[in-house]
């Protein structure tokens, strides 16, 4: 079974950039046909997806976050990473990172979330 695990400070100051990992075990992040995806929710909001690394290393990211979003991945370490920039109080929500099949909308698994406040 795979288990994602995010990793990162939980309070990151304005205009600072806000950097997470997530590892994981139980399955290869270059696994043919997964996509490997960060998510957020905020107080009182839904879920926002972010952005999504590939099995080939390919990074697509949500139009609204894409001036200031980059995940990248390390193979050797199984692993991927979110970087967001010049964050603001509004970024402060719980981070999610998850994988799914790319063929299926469903994700299959998830990792349990790490918080991370943006405060000064």
């Amino acid at each position: 079974q795979v288990q994602l695990q995010e990793s990162g400070p939980g309070l990151v100051k304005p205009s600072q950039t806000l950097s997470l990992s997530c590892i994981v075990s139980g399955g290869s992040i270059t696994t043919t046909y997964y996509a490997w995806s960060w998510i957020r929710q905020s107080p009182g909001k839904g879920l926002e997806w972010m952005g999504v690394i590939t099995y080939d290393g390919s990074a697509y990211y949500s139009p609204s976050l894409k001036s200031r979003i980059s995940i990248s991945r390390d193979t050797s370490k199984n692993q991927f990473s979110l970087q967001l920039s010049s964050v603001t109080p509004e970024d402060t929500a719980v981070y999610y990172c998850a994988v799914r099949r790319i063929s299926i909308l469903e994700y299959s698994y998830w990792g349990q979330g790490t918080q991370v406040t943006v405060s000064s």
